[in-house]
C-alpha cells in the first residue's frame, strides 16, 4: 500500500505543523462504466507534480490535437476509479461528459487555487475553529 500524507496524518505518524494534503477522494456524478458494465463513482486524484503537467506536452496525441491535454493529464493524477486501478487515457475519453468536466474543476481546484483556510471564533459560544474559504462545492465561497 503507497502511504500518503493523508495516510500518515490518519494514522498520527505526522509531525507538528500544517501537513500537505496530496491526495482528494471524490464522487463521480455519473460514473465510469467498464466493459462489463459496471459502474464505478468514487475515486482519488492527487496533486499534479511539474512532470505530471510537462510530459503530456511531448506526447503525439497533444501535439496533434490540444484540447487532449486534458485527458492526459487526468489520467497521470487519478489514482484510481472504483476498483479500475490502471486509469489511462482510455478511461478518461470514456468518462460521461459531466465526469470528465467535474474532474476538470477538481484539478484545477486542488493544483491551482489551493487553500484558502481562516481561523475564526462563533460569536455566539465562543468556540474557534477553522473555515475553508475556497468552498467545497461549485457555487460555494
Amino acid at each position: 500500500m503507497r502511504r500518503t500524507f493523508d495516510t500518515l496524518e490518519r494514522e498520527g505518524q505526522t509531525t507538528g505543523g500544517d501537513v500537505l494534503r496530496t491526495t482528494f477522494e471524490f464522487e463521480l456524478p455519473r460514473g465510469y462504466v467498464d466493459s462489463s458494465g459496471t459502474v464505478h463513482r468514487h475515486g482519488t486524484m492527487r496533486l499534479a507534480t511539474a512532470r505530471d503537467e510537462l510530459v503530456p506536452l511531448a506526447d503525439s496525441r497533444v501535439k496533434e490535437n490540444p484540447p487532449y491535454l486534458t485527458v492526459v493529464l487526468l489520467a497521470r493524477v487519478v489514482e484510481h476509479i472504483g476498483t479500475v486501478e490502471d486509469v489511462h487515457p482510455g478511461v478518461i475519453e470514456n468518462l460521461f461528459a459531466s465526469d470528465l468536466a467535474f474532474l476538470q474543476d477538481l484539478y484545477r481546484r486542488v493544483n491551482q487555487e489551493g487553500h484558502a483556510r481562516a481561523g475564526v471564533e462563533c460569536p455566539a459560544c465562543g468556540r474557534e475553529f477553522t473555515v475553508d474559504l475556497t468552498g467545497g462545492r461549485l457555487g460555494e465561497s
